[in-house]
């Protein structure tokens, strides 16, 4: 990925819904203007969701994604409406497709329901109008009639879906507004197995770019020679980044009167998280033995000898509190719901996960109530360097 793509967690997700032949899948070609998506008259030929990240005017940066019948049939349909359930929790915009000839059916008024129950921005779309003998009426609100085969009102849906999406910037920074231009910061980057091969992780670009922004030098450096880096400055550096696999080794070899943090305590902040992940920090000394504590990643990866997921975390867990503890793993879309069994969630930073997936995820544990906690913040706890990874936002934690 270059450094001037979009991400994925950064685009609008835009998912279309529907029963089987309402013409999802023509709708998606339509209004992208691609092939994305397997058009056939069988019934059920989408499976699982497709996702497409691209540029669609006049909405700019999108993932779209088309999803199989919610009226699939039999076990495996039953997997697949499931799937297609999920996507409503990381989609920001929902288009329901309905066949126009049809009209709504009981599994259509069903996902509607759950839908505005999200609290999610919706169109309903009656397909195949050209059938019609009037060739679909005037839609109400949220709703519009087209047709897939003949191109009609495609435009004016990708209308009604620019004007759902927020305008403007929402004022987040990632880390531009902790630094002025001329500055310069430390990006500390381990290089060890479970590095990509050729290039950096996405929340090392995505800082990159944002300190190239705001007129400030990013110099990155592996932890073995970030002392050497530092003392070869012209200046101090403003601020200094770290992986937080190596946050107790940086803090030691960074001086006091510099600032500190890490990856994953800046994309915390910049999603609004980090009030709520820093108590969920508090909790890690109050755990007992037997206590069980899920520990969760948002992307699906090969685990590797020293994981820090399955392997690092618990052994400083252990180290810390002194407690023998029970673990549970997940990864991707496999979030459990129920959380009873658990007494503290340890998640990735998620910056594969949208911000609205990511408030779910949280959403659940508040309902469960159950502190809830990511890596980053977790190890600067676990390392006795929370407080200070805190001091550049210590505006916005009560403590």
């Amino acid at each position: 990925m270059g450094l001037n793509e979009t991400v994925s967690a950064e685009r609008v997700h835009i998912a279309f819904f529907g029963r089987r032949n309402a013409g999802k899948s023509s709708l998606v070609n339509a209004v992208t203007g691609q092939e994305l998506a397997v058009v056939s008259e069988v019934a059920g030929t989408t499976t699982d969701p497709v996702r497409k990240a691209m540029e669609l005017l006049p909405l700019g940066p999108v993932v779209i994604i088309d999803t199989a019948g919610i009226d699939d049939e039999g076990r495996l349909g039953g997997l697949r409406v499931k799937k297609t359930r999920q996507v409503l929790n990381s989609a920001d915009i929902a288009v329901l497709v309905v066949d126009g000839t049809k009209g709504m059916g009981e599994s259509d008024r069903e996902l509607l329901e759950i839908i505005k129950e999200k609290g999610l921005p919706y169109i309903v779309a009656f397909n195949k109008s050209d059938l019609l003998e009037d060739g679909g009426r005037e839609g109400g609100k949220n709703e519009i009639y087209v047709s897939a085969v003949k191109n009609k009102n495609i435009y004016e849906l990708k209308e009604m879906l620019a004007n759902l999406v927020k305008n403007g910037d929402d004022g987040k920074k990632l880390v531009s507004d902790l630094i002025e231009c001329g500055d310069k910061v430390v990006l500390v980057v381990p290089i060890d197995k479970a590095a990509p091969k050729g290039r950096l992780i996405l929340p090392q670009q995505q800082t990159i770019r944002d300190i190239l922004e705001a007129g400030a030098s990013a110099v990155v450096c592996r932890d073995t020679e970030l002392a050497d880096t530092i003392a070869s400055l012209n200046r101090k550096p403003k601020l200094v980044i770290t992986d937080s696999q190596v946050f107790e080794k940086v803090s030691k070899t960074v001086p006091q009167d510099i600032m500190l943090t890490s990856f994953s305590i800046l994309f915390a902040r910049y999603k609004g998280e980090l009030s709520e992940l820093v108590r969920g920090a508090r909790q890690i000394e109050k755990l007992c033995d037997g206590d069980k504590v899920l520990i969760s990643e948002g992307c699906t990866h090969h685990r590797q000898c020293g994981d820090i997921g399955s392997v690092k975390l618990p052994k400083w867990l252990e180290e810390y509190t002194g407690k023998k503890l029970e673990y549970k793993f997940s990864s991707g879309n496999d979030f459990p719901e129920d959380l009873s069994e658990f007494s503290l969630v340890i998640h990735c930073g998620g910056c594969m996960l949208t911000p609205r997936e990511m408030h779910r995820r949280m959403g659940v544990c508040t309902d469960n109530s159950v502190p809830m906690v990511n890596y980053g913040v977790a190890i600067a706890q676990m390392h006795g360097i929370l407080d200070r990874s805190l001091e550049p936002f210590e505006n916005l934690i009560n403590k």
